[in-house]
């Protein structure tokens, strides 16, 4: 049954707020994939947050900074780090959705699911070291202030690069999401996207100087590793959050193009 035939034996919507809620609840068909994208909502939101005001992990320290700085550093945010990234530990199951609604987005377009497991499989895979291991390691660096100096500075650089060192597995799947999109025939999402996939894993090459650089525009700080790759992230997720919002609106679970 298509969506406009299911609005035919469907109850009338109430006129409370609580109530119209619980009538999306159970009988809206797209239910699932709204709960899904106001996951990904919030977990962006918090990741900002967390990784921006309460640990500030970003933009990142200064690399160039020796032992007793660092030590210096976690005594500095230690009730930041430990408040934020346990909100990490708690709200990271929402990448899986996130890498979900995406996966579903590409299962809707005229393309091998092959690309939808692929994708799931390696933003899975890059979730590990690039958000899991940094809070793991920072928690454990902020916990225990009295090791030794110089194992603290392993464990900030650690953290760190590990963060900034996924970036060639997101690379891989950026150009899985792209090449999907742009020999999509179901007009799942607009072609100018697919070409803004290339934007974004152009800055997922930038990164790389960042494992040599200790100083100047390719440090891990620098304003072409960091600053400017942070702005066209931050435009680029904007437009995929819009984007995939306007696919569920346009949903109709059949398996031809999608209604404009």
């Amino acid at each position: 049954m298509s969506i406009a035939q299911a609005h035919l034996v469907l109850p009338a919507r109430p006129a409370g707020l609580f109530a119209r809620i619980g009538w999306h609840w159970r009988h809206d068909p797209k239910m699932e994939l709204w709960i899904i994208w106001w996951a990904m909502v919030i977990f962006y939101q918090l990741f900002g947050v967390v990784f921006f005001g309460l640990t500030h992990v970003m933009p990142p320290p200064q690399p160039w900074w020796d032992h007793a700085r660092i030590v210096q550093w976690f005594n500095d945010h230690h009730n930041g780090e430990l408040i934020g990234f346990g909100i990490i530990f708690l709200v990271s199951g929402l990448v899986a959705a996130c890498n979900a609604l995406i996966a579903y987005s590409m299962r809707r377009m005229s393309v091998s699911r092959a690309f939808a497991y692929s994708y799931i499989a390696i933003y899975s895979l890059s979730t590990i070291p690039g958000l899991l291991l940094t809070a793991i390691a920072l928690t454990v660096g902020a916990m225990r202030p009295d090791r030794d100096p110089a194992l603290i500075s392993w464990i900030y650089d650690l953290a760190i690069m590990a963060f900034d060192g996924t970036m060639g597995v997101f690379l891989v799947g950026t150009y899985v999401w792209m090449i999907a999109i742009l020999i999509d025939k179901n007009r799942v999402f607009p072609k100018w996207f697919g070409y803004l996939n290339i934007c974004n894993a152009i800055t997922e090459f930038v990164i790389a100087p960042a494992w040599i650089f200790t100083k100047g525009p390719f440090s891990r700080n620098g304003v072409i590793t960091f600053w400017i790759d942070t702005c066209v992230f931050i435009v680029y997720t904007t437009a995929f959050i819009i984007l995939l919002r306007n696919m569920i609106i346009r949903e109709d679970f059949g398996d031809g193009p999608l209604p404009d």
